[in-house]
């Protein structure tokens, strides 16, 4: 592709998305349970693996492996999770908001980064957002998943190759580098049961600045 064709690129912005929940429950605790927490201390990174879960409120996380990357104020800081499980045991540690670079109450380290990493599933209630890969700067307050996303709720599917979601704006932005976000949206009430088979539109391409109803 060249760089002429990367800057043609499709957008759609306004787009409601499970991912806002991380937005709107940014100042609830998170916590996340894993099989197993590697530490590397002089990396200053934490990796969470096997079958991770992260919920804060009703927002929910899932991916083959969570790595958090952090900045502690003094040596012996740890990392945003309170303690390290034994290897092979569950992990339940609650840390500091994932949208804030500060510490959380009575910690000593601060989150700059996380990245789920492997079929990443965020649901929030009837809003599910499926991708390869996400990422979370603390310092921008940016959230962005990448690798055939699918955004869908109840019946209505957005696909793009990249979704954004400004943590502080609470604002979505989903692009396509082939120029067609594709969008299949279902004419019905709020409630995810009265959408009849049939009753949607087929799959269609949104163009730029396009804001689906």
């Amino acid at each position: 592709m060249s760089s002429g064709e990367a800057h043609a690129q499709s957008a759609v912005t306004g787009v409601p998305n499970a991912m806002q929940g991380f937005s709107q429950n940014r100042d609830q605790p998170i916590q996340i349970e894993a099989a197993t927490l590697e530490m590397r201390d002089k990396k200053k990174e934490a990796t969470f693996a096997g079958n991770v879960k992260v919920v804060q409120g009703d927002t929910t996380m899932t991916s083959k492996t969570l790595v958090v990357f952090y900045e502690s104020s003094s040596a012996t800081a740890a990392p945003a999770p309170n303690s390290a499980p034994a290897p092979g045991s569950k992990s339940a540690a609650k840390s500091a908001p994932i949208q804030s670079a500060t510490p959380g109450p009575g910690g000593s380290s601060s989150i700059k980064r996380l990245e789920a990493r492997g079929n990443v599933v965020v649901t929030q209630k009837d809003q599910v957002v499926t991708g390869n890969t996400a990422v979370f700067d603390t310092t921008t307050n940016l959230i962005t998943m990448l690798g055939g996303v699918v955004l869908t709720q109840c019946k209505n599917v957005l696909r793009g190759d990249r979704l954004f979601v400004d943590m502080t704006t609470g604002v979505s932005r989903v692009e396509s580098d082939s120029g067609k976000v594709q969008g299949l949206f279902i004419q019905s009430g709020k409630d995810c049961r009265s959408a009849s088979p049939g009753s949607g539109s087929p799959l269609r391409t949104l163009g730029p600045s396009s804001k689906p109803k």
